[in-house]
């Protein structure tokens, strides 16, 4: 039987499947939750003139100055001021020629078109050109997540459209002879199917297309026949059935199309049975059945590898070190993610850590990274922890 591989043994195997998708052009507006194919160079500068940060007046030279006429958003001052003259301005608008710094409203006191305040500084509340960024600058990483703040960057800088890499299609399926696809049917003998919904959840939040298949009952042919149809899909991820057990058909499935096994069993806890397997040009991920394994070895293998195919620079999840709520045993021989709440800036375990308990994942905020054999760890112990998303507010 094969031994566990550690984590980040299985990580590089991973990635050494993950060829990048080809890429497309998308309008700026549209590419939120996507990731940009290569550096993003300005095509203009910002702001293109010196602009007033301040509602006001543009002076030049020592006062009280002589008021000239006016500079507004759009519609600029047109000509100089010159020593002792000053133009009325507003928040964004283009200073005059000549500006040495503007004085602010609440500063000036006028007497007719005469104005006269404290002496600015040079250069004060002024916004000069470029200072946001100039021609040709690179403005956005390859490798970038596109979020609201990029996809205004990108249009300030005359991007009307981005390319990234097309969205990934993820084929789902769902494995077991006691699962109902209808939440609501009431057999004692089965339970509702949920793992293929939640994971499909999981692949669309970063950018995915989700096919779901089935639940399927517990034969080997027929989740073969699902492997072959789900053809169209760049991964395919089954849920259960990646262990040894008798009814447990995954592996020997993906044996029957032609796979090529890349690893079997991960040293963590939970989701040791995940497999990962190269199935022709696809990429077919084996999930454990209970939901917390289900959705851990998604949040570790499935969202990484979508992002890497999609030209992520950073793919993996990143860790943040949080202050325990409270004391953790010794790690034990494999390395373990406890589902936890964040409470006050501290991370509280969850006492519950059954694998198939679905209330305490629907409550934890972040999954505490564990590694193998790691010491006991007292209260307030910082230790890394990754964020889930879960949807709960804390």
């Amino acid at each position: 039987m094969n031994a566990p591989i550690p984590l980040e043994e299985a990580w590089e195997k991973l990635f050494a499947l993950a060829a990048p998708l080809p890429t497309e052009t998308v309008a700026a507006d549209e590419v939120a939750g996507r990731w940009l194919a290569g550096d993003l160079l300005a095509r203009r500068t910002q702001p293109a003139a010196d602009l007033s940060a301040m509602d006001g007046f543009a002076v030049a030279g020592p006062g009280p100055w002589r008021i000239r006429g006016e500079s507004r958003a759009g519609a600029p001052f047109a000509g100089k001021i010159g020593s002792g003259e000053a133009a009325r301005i507003s928040t964004g608008a283009a200073c005059p020629a000549g500006t040495a710094a503007i004085v602010p409203i609440e500063d000036a006191a006028l007497d007719g078109e005469t104005l006269d305040a404290p002496h600015p500084e040079p250069g004060r509340y002024i916004r000069r050109r470029g200072f946001d960024f100039g021609e040709g600058d690179r403005v956005i990483d390859a490798g970038t997540r596109i979020g609201p703040a990029q996809i205004a960057l990108a249009r300030a800088a005359g991007h009307g459209a981005l390319e990234v890499a097309r969205r990934p299609l993820v084929a789902i399926i769902e494995c077991g002879d006691e699962l109902s696809a209808d939440p609501a049917d009431p057999h004692p003998d089965r339970i509702p199917a949920s793992n293929g919904a939640m994971v499909a959840a999981m692949a669309r939040s970063v950018g995915a297309q989700a096919l779901r298949i089935g639940p399927l009952p517990d034969r080997r042919e027929e989740l073969a026949r699902a492997l072959v149809d789900a053809g169209d899909a760049d991964v395919i991820v089954t849920t259960a059935g990646a262990s040894v057990g008798e009814h447990d058909h995954v592996r020997g499935a993906l044996e029957d199309c032609g796979a090529s096994l890349a690893f079997w069993r991960v040293a963590i806890r939970p989701g040791k049975p995940m497999l990962v397997a190269r199935l022709g040009p696809r990429i077919a991920l084996g999930l454990p059945g209970n939901p917390a394994s289900a959705y851990v070895t998604a949040f570790l293998f499935l969202l990484p590898l979508l992002r890497a195919m999609q030209g992520a620079a950073g793919p993996l999840p990143r860790p943040l070190a949080l202050p325990l709520a409270g004391p953790l045993p010794a790690g034990g021989e494999r390395r373990e993610f406890l589902r936890a709440r964040l409470v006050d800036g501290r991370a509280v375990p969850l006492a519950e850590r059954d694998s198939s308990a679905l209330a305490g994942l629907a409550a934890a905020d972040l999954l505490i990274d564990r590694a193998i054999a790691a010491p006991a760890a007292h209260d307030g112990r910082q230790v890394p922890c990754y964020w889930l998303e879960n949807g709960r507010i804390a």
